[in-house]
């Protein structure tokens, strides 16, 4: 991939971590950051290694997911330029709880665990904010387990495919029309179940007449009734 340099001040500026420090503190701390290069499909790291420090994606995008042992993958979150990943293990000392792989060519800026406390004991602001973000994310495992263990696969699609007809979608004269982000398999990563379940629920409603289906193109050919399904079940 291209070895492309970018300005780690400016990257941790735009980091939510970071975002109220001074360019002379930034620079600093960009003084302490190292650069890392991941080609698509390369694990940053695997659930069960030591922490070694926080990763801050610069360009490109990181999975983060748990595996079974028969080899299904739950899909955690997708992070993208600005947010940091694996908080948590930096501070707690403990091996990092799931593992990441970047999504495309990816860019990180990378702090070591040491240099990082070292960094928040001079500014304990950052430890707070650290102490943020780290809330968001178990808000959002909440969520997680709350739709795994309250809704069905279904549920779970049509609510997918709802969101991104209102946020995605172009109105055309068939319909709302937009581009799955993933693959059945990936999607069915994110969603908690395997690839067939996914085919086979998307095929359950078009042959309803909600939508149609080819491949990763789907045409909503009616939202109120797909909203109203989910309402109802």
């Amino acid at each position: 991939m291209t070895t492309l340099r970018t300005d780690l001040a400016s990257v941790l500026e735009k980091a939510a971590l970071f975002s109220n420090l001074s360019r002379e503190e930034l620079q600093t701390l960009a003084g302490r950051t190292v650069r890392k290069l991941f080609s698509a499909g390369e694990l940053l790291f695997s659930e069960g290694e030591p922490c070694s420090g926080l990763h801050i994606v610069t360009r490109g995008k990181i999975r983060i997911f748990k595996t079974s042992i028969n080899g299904r993958e739950q899909v955690l979150a997708v992070n993208v330029p600005g947010e940091s990943v694996a908080e948590l293990p930096v501070f707690d000392g403990g091996p990092y709880p799931a593992s990441a792989v970047a999504v495309e060519d990816t860019e990180i800026a990378f702090i070591s665990r040491r240099d990082f406390h070292a960094y928040c004991v001079e500014h304990p602001e950052v430890a707070l904010k650290v102490l943020s973000v780290v809330g968001g994310r178990l808000r959002r495992l909440v969520g997680i387990i709350e739709e795994l263990s309250f809704t069905t696969i279904r549920q779970r699609l049509i609510a997918t495919l709802v969101k991104l007809a209102q946020s995605e979608g172009k109105r055309t004269d068939r319909g709302i029309e937009f581009l799955l982000p993933a693959t059945h398999q990936e999607l069915a990563n994110q969603l908690g179940t395997v690839r067939e379940l996914i085919s086979r629920n998307l095929m359950r409603l078009q042959a309803e007449g909600l939508l149609d289906v080819d491949a990763r193109q789907i045409v909503v050919k009616d939202l109120k009734g797909l909203s109203e399904l989910l309402e109802s079940q």
